[in-house]
């Protein structure tokens, strides 16, 4: 009997950059760590739909995405996950029941207290050109 075939799941993430070139961060109340916001796709939702509902679950913020600016693939789950550059529309970024902290951080602050894995997807978006892809192993990056 064969094996059967290997699935991924998608997640979506917001790199949101204010007027200052700082970016949108949650510290996640499930592990504390620093992430970009967004989380995985639900089967019935777009890929707008579903990033602009885990932004706003996890920052409180109505978001409005403007381009994507990277693929990034965790090669040990399996998670492909796309990252679009957005901008706010409304609210106020505050706690909510899945982040303890949103903050504004700097690129430096970015690249402080997140892992590469994620930081990169956040400086990634800082960048002008063509959406990066990448790969990485939940932490760091991979050179494939």
């Amino acid at each position: 009997m064969a094996e059967p075939t290997p699935k991924h799941s998608v997640s979506v993430a917001a790199a949101v950059v204010n007027e200052v070139g700082e970016l949108l961060s949650v510290r996640r109340r499930d592990n504390s760590r620093w992430e970009p916001p967004g989380g995985v796709l639900e089967l019935d939702e777009t890929i707008h739909a579903g990033l602009i509902r885990e932004v706003r679950e996890e920052t409180g913020l109505t978001v409005e995405p403007e381009s994507l600016t990277g693929v990034y693939k965790n090669m040990k789950r399996g998670i492909v996950a796309l990252v679009f550059r957005c901008h706010v529309r409304s609210g106020v970024p505050s706690p909510t029941t899945e982040a303890a902290e949103v903050r504004w951080l700097t690129a430096e602050q970015v690249a402080e207290l997140m892992s590469e894995a994620y930081a990169t997807r956040l400086l990634d978006a800082l960048r002008f050109g063509p959406p990066a892809v990448r790969a990485h192993d939940g932490v760091a990056l991979l050179q494939v």
